[in-house]
């Protein structure tokens, strides 16, 4: 049985939709995060991303978020060329956000990406998360110029699934039924 699933892909292909699609299959509580790039700029050109509990509810069409970004949970800013990391935010709230998880639940980690290959304590979170019994759905960043992505995609209990635009809905044809099995064997009745 598969024991976690990383779903990597180039940016906008849809690995947060697919993982979005596959939840609505799951009946398994929830928990971990997900990162969200603000589709405005600062005064500086700098884009903020921010991270959030999983189910913090936001909507797309109007860019309005019920959980507002704040600084507390502001990991970083990024233009086409530069970034700005808060390895604190990775450090403090993306551990909390994963330890969090308690057994018969669903670990998601959307997404997974360079800013944090220097957040020492979230990095541990996500590899101790890895060697756990919790299931986890994580979307990874398609980059092999950084070391922990490279590490999470060659982790042993992990199996890669590569998306792009002539695969999504084979993905999750494939992926769907390995949803239904963690519903199943997880599943704390």
């Amino acid at each position: 049985m598969t024991k976690h699933i990383l779903i990597s892909g180039a940016r906008g292909v849809g690995k947060s939709t697919l993982i979005e699609r596959l939840l609505a299959e799951n009946f398994l509580p929830l928990h971990g995060f997900i990162t969200k790039r603000l589709e405005t700029a600062d005064a500086k050109g700098f884009y903020p991303i921010h991270i959030y509990p999983l189910g913090a509810k936001w909507t797309h069409a109007e860019g309005q978020y019920w959980q507002l970004p704040a600084e507390r949970n502001l990991l970083g800013t990024c233009d086409s060329k530069t970034h700005n990391v808060n390895r604190h935010v990775f450090n403090e709230l993306g551990v909390q956000y994963i330890e969090s998880a308690e057994p018969g639940g669903l670990i998601i980690m959307d997404e997974l990406g360079f800013m944090e290959a220097r957040a020492e304590d979230f990095k541990k979170a996500v590899f101790n998360a890895l060697n756990g019994d919790i299931p986890v759905i994580a979307a990874v960043k398609n980059r092999t110029d950084v070391d922990f992505l490279n590490d999470l995609r060659t982790h042993e209990n992990v199996v890669v699934y590569n998306i792009d635009e002539s695969n999504r809905d084979a993905l999750y044809s494939e992926l769907l039924p390995i949803i239904r099995e963690w519903n199943a064997k997880y599943r704390i009745k």
